[in-house]
């Protein structure tokens, strides 16, 4: 009876919406408020302001309430930045939407910015006028960003000013409200531990820091740490908030008490005393005198700034429950494993598909995208998508960050490649897979370069490597067949994944500016090289990897650990050329293949089950 209470609740809890499609951001918005956002500033003395994408939690996924450089500039982007100065502005984006944002940013009011590198601190220190004011908004920042933003200033002559009322919203008419959704607890049974148990090793964890608190505003943190799961972040099962948890365990939660239900109230116990999230800088001035380890990387300025000014002592370390919950346990293991090989089913039924009825030339990129929505639909264990599916034909597939719309919708006419990224949040996990399909014949280029990209990820799947690893000394495994051949991507390699939480998770990484944590037993990552000719086509292929428990090696000194496979769906075999690969690498696939025929065959049927058992057959009989 409480298994099946549970499932009730988290079937309640289900935020799903249905992808949109409609058209967002493009020129027209910086035309429109940019004018607006200038007046702001001149009626509060400012010459100029900083808007970075992050909102007051960090997140990458913004709730519509928090798309300030939406609404400032156009860009849509999960990444990026703008400065507006009263008579220039720039827009600063990141190798995955170079193409994206000259689409939808007037390059008449911006100029188009590198991100990366020196970035915006870079740009103020040649840009911004000798004596101006420029605003910025203290919770939208990290402190070790504003510091280099502040130190640009200073070269250049200018002063940050902190703003009280950031002013994009005060220009933002029928600016949308905060998101209020119920929390639910996430059952031990998914989790695998007692928040009560969390808590404590937590709170030895700062005290081994010397400190007496931490304060945290990551939302992913907030809902591993006490065990709930929310829906105030679109794709992310997440609830905004705030929490301060001392080192005894106990903790204070700063919610909206709109979110909090009877139910909630019970599963937090006595321990974890609730208030509303606007006393969060009352909670913070309580603090003073105290040590309060705060991060960095996901706390901002003005968390500190308050602490410091109560007499507080803030204490930069490390989010205490970074590391704790990247490194997944047994039970969440289990249940990555069981979520990925359903959605491994949804997804052979859409490869089935692709094959079959979309080689038609009547099929466009949103029926795609609906039609695998649709088959993950069917899972009654589905809670939402993980994010908007990337759904691109031809040219589109070569924009790694894709989003169709009504405007950009292609047909999947014979002739080029489909790229399709996707993934599902499930209460036992969180997937996210790509996939490269030809529609109709296709070159012998494009056999090239997808048997290219193949070769980086098995050579990723396929590496052993001893405790102290990062993901920045793996990341040129992936990379290596493409460099061979004069190629390359221009994003990472690898993210980390939450269980049932953001597809997108740290601190570990895979990538050439990878961090500094070394890969450990349960971090789950994604293993995705690719390669995209622009203006024609796209190639990804994506699999999520988790690291193994160090073990010898015959004849070696040294325990080594290795990725175990968490994905499993065909790879389309049309697409490899056999002569590119070495014999160890054709085992490869065809080991894989026999995986995804062992554990995906049996939840199919009919045209569906007959399509998979021929598109697992060894590479050996096939023809190149």
């Amino acid at each position: 009876m409480k298994a099946r209470r549970a499932r009730r609740s988290f079937r309640a809890m289900t935020h799903y919406r249905a992808q949109s499609f409609e058209v967002k951001g493009g020129p027209q918005l910086g035309r429109d408020h940019l004018p607006l956002l200038r007046s702001q500033l001149a009626e509060a003395g400012l010459d100029g302001f900083i808007i970075p994408h992050e909102d007051e939690y960090n997140n990458e996924y913004l709730p519509d309430c928090a798309e300030r450089l939406a609404w400032a500039t156009g860009f849509t982007g999960s990444a990026g930045a703008a400065v507006v100065l009263t008579d220039k502005a720039a827009v600063f984006v990141d190798g995955r939407y170079t193409v994206q944002s000259r689409e939808q940013v007037d390059q008449g009011l911006f100029s188009l910015e590198d991100l990366t590198g020196g970035g915006v601190a870079t740009w103020l220190a040649k840009n911004a006028p000798a004596g101006s004011k420029i605003g910025y908004d203290a919770k939208l920042h990290s402190p070790d960003a504003l510091d280099r933003l502040m130190a640009a200033a200073r070269k250049a002559g200018a002063e940050l000013v902190a703003v009280e009322t950031n002013p994009i919203d005060a220009a933002w008419e029928n600016r949308p409200a905060p998101p209020m959704a119920k929390l639910v607890a996430h059952p031990t049974e998914f989790t695998g531990e007692d928040h009560a148990d969390k808590r404590t090793r937590i709170g030895e964890a700062i005290a081994e820091d010397g400190a007496e608190a931490a304060a945290i505003t990551a939302p992913a943190s907030i809902a591993w740490l006490f065990n709930l799961r929310g829906g105030d972040v679109m794709r992310s099962p997440l609830p905004l908030g705030a929490a301060i948890i001392h080192k005894d365990g106990t903790a204070t939660f700063f919610v909206e008490p709109e979110k909090v239900t009877d139910a909630v109230r019970s599963h937090l116990g006595n321990e974890v005393s609730l208030r509303p999230e606007s006393e969060f800088e009352a909670g913070l001035k309580e603090l003073a005198g105290k040590k309060v380890s705060v991060d960095p990387a996901s706390s901002s300025a003005w968390v500190f700034d308050t602490l410091s000014a109560a007499g507080a002592t803030p204490v930069r370390r490390r989010d205490p429950v970074a590391l704790p919950k990247a490194m997944k346990n047994e039970t969440e293991l289990k249940g990555a494993a069981a979520a990925h090989v359903r959605d491994g089913a949804a997804l052979s039924r859409f490869l089935h598909w692709l094959d079959t009825e979309a080689q038609s030339g009547g099929v466009d990129e949103i029926t795609a995208a609906q039609k695998l929505a649709s088959l993950r639909g069917e899972l009654t264990e589905l809670r939402d998508l993980s994010f908007d599916t990337i759904s691109g034909y031809g040219a589109n597939g070569a924009l790694p960050h894709y989003r169709v719309s009504e405007a950009s919708n292609l047909m999947l006419s014979p002739g080029s490649l489909y790229l399709v990224d996707s993934g599902g949040q499930y209460p036992d996990g969180t997937t996210d897979v790509t996939r490269t399909v030809p529609i109709g014949e296709p070159t012998a280029e494009m056999r090239t370069r997808f048997t290219q990209v193949l070769k980086g990820h098995i050579g990723l799947a396929m590496v052993r490597f001893p405790k102290g690893t990062t993901g920045g000394q793996l990341d040129i495994l992936a990379r290596l067949p493409l460099y061979m051949a004069g190629l390359d991507y221009g994003h990472g390699t690898g993210h980390g994944v939450g269980s049932f939480l953001g597809v997108h998770e740290g601190p570990q990484r895979i990538a050439k500016a990878g961090s500094d944590e070394p890969l450990q037993p349960g971090m789950i990552c994604s293993n995705e090289p690719g390669y995209y000719k622009e203006g024609e086509y796209g190639i990804r292929i994506e699999n999520l990897i988790y690291v193994t428990d160090p073990q010898p090696i015959e004849g070696g000194e040294i325990d080594m650990m290795s990725f175990e496979n968490l994905t499993w769906a065909p790879l389309h075999k049309a697409l490899i050329d056999t002569h590119l690969l070495t014999p160890q690498e054709m085992a490869w696939v065809d080991t894989y293949h026999a995986g995804v025929r062992e554990r995906i065959l049996p939840l199919l049927d009919g045209d569906a089950a007959s399509w998979l058992i021929r598109a697992c057959e060894p590479l050996s009989g096939a023809t190149p």
